[in-house]
Parts: C-alpha cells; sequence; structure tokens
C-alpha cells in the first residue's frame, strides 16, 4: 500500500485533524480506489483477503471494507475503506504493516509483481473525517444475503462555506435521522480532508438489493423528515453536483 500523496485540503477538516478522535470518538477515514488492469484481475482483492485485512487487523486496524463496481466507472476498479481511531494510526500503518514479516510473506506476490505484469495501474488515496452525527464506521448488524449491496454518493460543492452548510444538514439539521427513519442505513459519513472532487462530503449506503434500495429513497424523498428541511434558505445551494456509484463487497469485506 502506497504512502499519502500530497492533495488539497479542506482548512476547517485539517485543523480538526491535527488532533486524535478524542472524546467526540469521530474515525478517519481513508478511502482507496485501484485501478486495475483488467475485470477479472483479482490480486487487489486476494491480497486484502489474505495479507493486508489480517495484518490491519493486528494492528487494531477493523471494519475494512473491500467493494467491486457494480454500476459507476467504465473502467476496471477496486475501491477500499480503511477506518482509523486516530492520525497516529494513519501515519504509522504503513511502516508498521512493513516491519510484521507474517504481512511481508503473505503479500509477496502482490508486492513483487513486475513491470511487465501489474496488480494495479494505479492507486488513488483519500481521508476524511467521520461526521459528529455519525463519528464510526458501522458495519450491517447483520448479515446481509449474498445480493447486499452498498451505495457511495459523492456531494460536491461550489465553495468551502456550502461545504460546510451541507454537512450542518446532516449533523445538527437531522437529515442523518431521517435517513436512518425512513430505511437508508449508513456505513459511514465523511468530509474529505484529502481527496479529489473538493470540497465534498461522500456517504455510503447498505441495502439487501437493488428493490430494496428503490423503495427506501422513495420512502426517504415522499417523507415529512425531508420535506421539513430540503427548502430551507440555509441549505441551498449547497450540492453542485453528486457522484453515485453502486458496489458489491468483496468476499473479503468486514463490512
Amino acid at each position: 500500500m502506497a504512502g499519502l500523496a500530497p492533495l488539497a485540503v479542506a482548512p476547517a477538516a485539517l485543523a480538526a485533524s491535527r488532533n486524535d478522535s478524542g472524546a467526540e470518538g469521530r474515525q478517519y477515514l481513508e478511502w482507496i480506489r485501484y485501478t486495475l488492469p483488467g475485470r477479472r484481475d483479482k490480486r487487489v482483492e486476494k491480497y486484502y483477503e489474505g495479507a493486508a485485512i489480517p495484518a490491519l487487523n493486528r494492528l487494531g486496524i477493523n471494519d475494512i471494507g473491500v467493494f467491486n463496481v457494480m454500476y459507476g466507472p467504465n473502467d476496471p476498479s477496486l475501491y477500499v475503506l480503511v477506518p482509523h481511531d486516530s492520525i497516529d494510526s494513519i501515519m504509522t500503518s504503513q511502516q508498521r504493516l512493513a516491519e510484521d514479516r507474517e504481512y511481508t510473506a503473505a503479500a509477496e506476490e502482490y508486492l513483487e509483481t513486475s513491470i511487465s505484469d501489474p496488480a494495479f495501474a494505479r492507486i488513488e488515496r483519500g481521508l476524511m473525517r467521520a461526521f459528529t452525527g455519525m463519528p464510526r464506521v458501522e458495519p450491517p448488524k447483520k448479515m446481509l444475503g449474498s445480493e447486499r449491496l452498498f451505495e457511495l454518493r459523492i456531494y460536491e460543492s461550489h465553495n468551502s462555506i456550502k461545504a460546510q452548510k451541507k454537512i450542518d444538514m446532516f449533523n445538527q439539521g437531522g437529515e442523518i435521522q431521517v435517513f436512518r427513519d425512513t430505511g437508508l442505513t449508513p456505513a459511514f459519513f465523511g468530509e474529505t480532508i484529502f481527496g479529489r472532487l473538493m470540497p465534498n462530503l461522500t456517504y455510503m449506503l447498505v441495502f439487501e438489493n437493488m428493490a430494496e434500495r428503490d423503495r427506501h429513497w422513495e420512502t426517504f424523498r415522499t417523507s415529512e423528515g425531508w420535506a421539513a428541511i430540503k427548502d430551507l434558505e440555509k441549505y441551498r445551494d449547497t450540492v453542485s453536483n453528486i457522484t453515485d456509484i453502486i458496489l458489491r463487497p468483496a468476499r473479503c469485506s468486514q463490512i
């Protein structure tokens, strides 16, 4: 796993990130996208299953998500979610993995790929801070069926003030609770600190299947809770673009 590259920073989020999660218990969410050589190439997925996830768990890093794209970008890709309880965990985890002999032995095939046959084309990494209204990743409380899927939604804003207003709408405005009340079950909400498409917030929902997804979104759209907040002046023009990706968890995914 490569180190974090210097990327754009949300000022308010950066100030908050200088301290560990503290009393709030808010996690830092590392979000990784692998561009793969082909759709059937499973070497990165095998690496997480056999090497990375067991090693990260030994470091006390749990609830790791690994996802294949069901509907979304055309290029073959794999997404990975790694929750951290502190900045120190983010900054030291790569070195600690490198010092883990069990990990390096299990990851040898992935780590030693040749230039003519790489396991991935590129890696993009981002970092989010979990919302105050949902400070930690919440794995599904029950093991869902084989059709279970996750919906990843990225809300971009045209400036940082509006981006913060949309975050406030989820937290203080009660939109997270409206989600829960209408059957939209979140796995996480995060404000992007480093990453693409900034400023943005990103969240993930879990569903049994596509039919359940469609049903619960319709319930949300017609709910009294959503009607009470969606047209409030203070929340107007907070989202300039939405990216929507449907993901299916890999066999090794812990959420």
